[in-house]
């Protein structure tokens, strides 16, 4: 068992580790030959897509896990129909994106300060990047689908294609025509539609005969049977949107404390992610073995086994997240202060992230089960769990943080910070059981 879920999880670690390198080639690409406006547009235009993308990443999660289950019951037709009635709700998602881009950048500028200069850059960058935006939401898709199928190498290769394809483009535009510094804009543009091609030339090569006219027939003959893939996708929205209440809060009360502890809080998350880029390998293959298993589970002729094998995947995952965990911890409690030297050279910042570095310590192995315990609920398709997980969450997040600020300050933001990794990890914990009952339950 243990090299199925390392089968799974080591090509999504990989494909993670290469999506940081977009934006640092982008900056790089700006910072050398403009000045701060540039960089800054960049910065703001990049949190745009970030806070916009967030919001349909229940179309990766969605798929995964039902797909998942198809394929453990060997419902190939029902794996087919399930990428097909995903990628319908990515048309409806395009149309609202397009139809309502301004109003959207609108509001955000509302809430986002910077200089006109760097709010005129940042609007242009979002206009050319959003044409990008039936790629970017089909290429969620498909990666749920490779994942559900249990081949994370096909998704693997779909990320690198497109950051490869985006690190190339944007240099060659930026440097070698007469678009300037928006062609790192287009340069995203190209990499997204490639990897879109890439995900459809594997599935013609490697999948084209599950996929006939009669998938087709059956989709628009069964539109009922969309209920359970929409209510999936509908608690996934919230949760989703529970994260962006979480992460973007965190940046905005950390603001509030000056420029010292925001540049901290900006360095001790972008660490933080960089452990959750390992932790999430192991989260994907949770997905893809947990929805297989609960798959034959249904086909009662393999019942015992599948029950047997998914108690396996669970504890051996678990191990996993905590073994990882605890090396990040004993990375960042010895050598933390290397790390924020890896990112900054600036005293004012590395004098003052000394008195946070115990949070970055701590974070790895709070944070680990919690994000297993995710991996575990999506491969059940356990939406209403995970959702309720986050609302508890936030508010374990808003509450603590305000109970506590006058006494202590952004320490206080912090501590909320762990409550909601705290939250997240005992709730689902304790409805595990009565989760997998229902799961199981449900034909």
């Amino acid at each position: 068992m243990n090299k199925q879920v390392l089968r799974l999880a080591l090509p999504s670690i990989l494909a993670n580790i290469t999506i940081p390198l977009v934006g640092l080639v982008d900056t790089a690409i700006v910072g050398h030959i403009s000045d701060a406006i540039a960089i800054g547009g960049i910065a703001v235009g990049t949190m745009l897509f970030d806070l916009l993308y967030w919001n349909f990443g229940f179309l990766r999660v969605g798929t995964s896990g039902l797909t998942a289950q198809a394929y453990g019951g060997n419902q190939m037709q029902e794996c087919v129909n399930i990428l097909l009635k995903s990628l319908l709700i990515v048309l409806f998602g395009v149309a609202i994106i397009w139809s309502l881009q301004r109003v959207y950048i609108g509001l955000i500028f509302l809430f986002v300060p910077c200089s006109h200069e760097v709010a005129d850059f940042a609007r242009n960058y979002f206009f050319i990047r959003v044409w990008a935006a039936p790629a970017t939401l089909s290429i969620f898709t498909f990666k749920g689908w490779f994942i559900g199928m249990q081949d994370t190498v096909s998704s693997m290769i779909v990320d690198i294609v497109v950051n490869v394809v985006n690190i190339v483009a944007s240099y060659f535009l930026v440097i070698h025509t007469s678009i300037g510094l928006l062609g790192v804009a287009h340069g995203t543009v190209i990499a997204q539609y490639s990897g879109l091609l890439m995900a459809l030339g594997i599935i013609f090569v490697k999948y084209r005969h599950l996929f006939s006219m009669e998938s087709v027939k059956e989709l628009f003959h069964n539109l009922g049977s969309f209920r359970h893939l929409l209510s999936l996708n509908t608690n996934l929205y919230v949760r989703s949107i529970c994260f962006i209440v979480i992460y973007v809060g965190f940046t905005s009360i950390a603001s509030k404390y000056g420029n010292e502890i925001l540049a901290v809080s900006n360095i001790i998350m972008k660490l933080f992610m960089f452990f959750s880029f390992f932790i999430d390998g192991f989260a994907y293959a949770a997905e893809a073995l947990v929805g297989k298993y609960i798959g034959m589970i249904r086909q009662e002729t393999e019942q015992n086994g599948a029950i047997s094998q998914l108690k396996t995947v669970i504890k051996i995952v678990l191990l996993w997240s905590l073994g990882i965990g605890l090396f990040f911890t004993f990375v960042f409690a010895f050598k933390g202060m290397n790390c924020v030297g890896l990112i900054t050279t600036d005293i004012e910042v590395l004098e003052t992230a000394r008195a946070y570095i115990g949070w970055l310590v701590v974070m790895p192995i709070l944070s680990a089960f919690a994000f297993m315990w995710d991996g575990v609920y999506i491969g059940a398709t356990a939406g209403k769990q995970v959702r309720d997980a986050m609302l508890y969450a936030v508010i374990g997040f808003v509450g603590i943080y305000f109970a506590f600020q006058e006494q202590w300050g952004v320490q206080a933001l912090y501590l909320a910070y762990i409550v909601h990794l705290f939250v997240r990890t005992i709730y689902l914990s304790i409805v595990w059981n009565k989760t997998l009952k229902a799961t199981i339950a449900t034909q």
